[in-house]
């Protein structure tokens, strides 16, 4: 009896302990509690961000945002829209930072990458027009970089050599970006923070409709 009762006692042992290993092993990068959402810590804006609008806005919609995420696309196409009407008067501006959804996503992490070199071959206006490109292509080829570089306008080969050498600086930048939107519990992409100096930060986590996100911003910016 005790011989036929081995065989199954050590195969779930086997099972327990592979599954402790995988548990262990898996990357432990959230710090916020699971299902918590904590917008204070999100990232101060400085000079060093991409923004789109007017700097010095009373609004700010910061974005952490993912290029082969089909939601991001679309709320990318809401944010334009606000930003044309609503932010026209120069109330409302935009700041893009890097989500990548590495886990998900394959090319999450080069995507980045290749927009974070646009930005850094020729400029925040660049950095817009490409990433723009490279929502409009999804799902994304990455051999194709250098040709929606060279369609936005990028030339010479600073981008190539940046996306080539996998610039330290440009991967700083983006796992910062990707850290602070899980430090602040993000669960995926699009998770938006709308920021008004003097109140308290509002999330947006997804992809919100073009009424919903006026609605949030009047409110905040009364």
């Amino acid at each position: 009896m005790s011989n036929k009762l081995s065989i199954p006692l050590a195969i779930v042992a086997g099972g327990v302990i592979i599954a402790i290993a995988v548990y262990v092993s898996m990357p432990k990068k959230q710090s916020a509690e699971p299902g918590a959402i904590n917008a204070a810590l999100v990232r101060q804006i400085d000079s060093t961000d991409h923004i789109l609008g007017n700097p010095a806005a009373k609004v700010m919609v910061v974005e952490y945002s993912d290029f082969d995420c089909a939601y991001c696309k679309v709320f990318d196409e809401t944010m334009h829209q606000i930003i044309a009407n609503e932010g026209s008067k120069g109330n409302v501006a935009w700041v893009y930072r890097e989500f990548p959804l590495t886990e998900i996503h394959p090319n999450a992490m080069t995507n980045a990458e290749a927009a974070e070199c646009a930005a850094q071959a020729a400029g925040n206006d660049a950095f817009w027009a490409f990433k723009t490109e490279l929502f409009a292509h999804q799902p994304i080829d990455p051999t194709q970089y250098g040709t929606y570089a060279q369609t936005v306008g990028i030339t010479g080969d600073t981008f190539a050599t940046c996306y080539a050498n996998a610039s330290t600086t440009v991967y700083k930048r983006i796992t910062a970006d990707r850290q602070n939107a899980l430090d602040m519990g993000a669960p995926g992409a699009p998770f938006s923070i709308i920021l008004v100096t003097g109140k308290l930060p509002v999330v947006m986590n997804g992809g919100y409709s073009y009424d919903a996100v006026k609605a949030l911003i009047d409110k905040a910016s009364r």
